[in-house]
């Protein structure tokens, strides 16, 4: 008897099994029908708890985003104003610096690439799929592809981020890194040709010396 993940997945979303049961059903089910796995159930079970925990994330950071909108305390308009921000572009980067004032609370947009990111001046407190982290300048890090944050300015704060582009327009740039929802969202394996062409030229180099 076949199983079709579209049944697994409404198994997930209107019964879900308890991490036991769940075991006995993967134990049996390899059994009936001789299966083999590259994984174990505790690594089926954390794979599957991860992206359940990761969907509730994505889905309530949204919604506090548009309470947030409607709150009688939003920016509104106001927000791009009390925020400004600063455009540059160089050899194939665009780099973006945000000045925050003290006391803000901000979403971000969702990134679909991932690039770097340098907190310059200020403490905030950012939330995401993996916690609450409270950062002081000087800091960097990397923001991974697929991230939407809730932010929290402890102080006035200078922010940059750089990305790899091609474009030369703000607008252009944009629909590049950012995702207007999660459903857009690609995320590519590594891409991996330049080593493996460096390999080759490594064996070349080898086999004539």
């Amino acid at each position: 008897m076949a199983i079709s993940m579209s049944k697994i997945q409404k198994q997930i979303e209107t019964n879900p099994l308890t991490k036991e049961a769940a075991k006995e059903q993967f134990l049996n089910k390899t059994k009936e029908f001789n299966l083999q796995h590259a994984f174990s159930f505790d690594e089926a079970w954390d794979f599957v708890e991860y992206k359940r925990k990761q969907k509730e994330f994505r889905e309530t950071v949204s919604t506090f985003e548009e309470a947030l909108k409607k709150h009688e305390s939003s920016l509104g308009d106001s927000t791009h104003k009390l925020n400004p921000t600063k455009h540059s572009f160089s050899d194939g980067q665009y780099i973006r610096e945000i000045y925050n004032p003290a006391g803000l609370v901000l979403v971000t947009k969702i990134h679909s690439k991932n690039h770097p990111f340098f907190l310059m001046k200020g403490e905030m407190s950012i939330l995401t799929e993996e916690g609450v982290q409270r950062i002081k300048a000087p800091y960097q890090g990397i923001t991974k592809a697929g991230t939407k944050r809730i932010i929290f300015t402890h102080s006035e704060c200078v922010f940059i981020t750089v990305h790899r582009t091609d474009k030369l327009t703000i607008e252009e740039v944009e629909e590049e890194v950012i995702a207007e929802s999660f459903d857009q969202l690609i995320l590519s394996a590594p891409d991996t040709k330049h080593i493996k062409r460096l390999i080759k030229d490594l064996e070349t180099s080898v086999c004539h010396s």
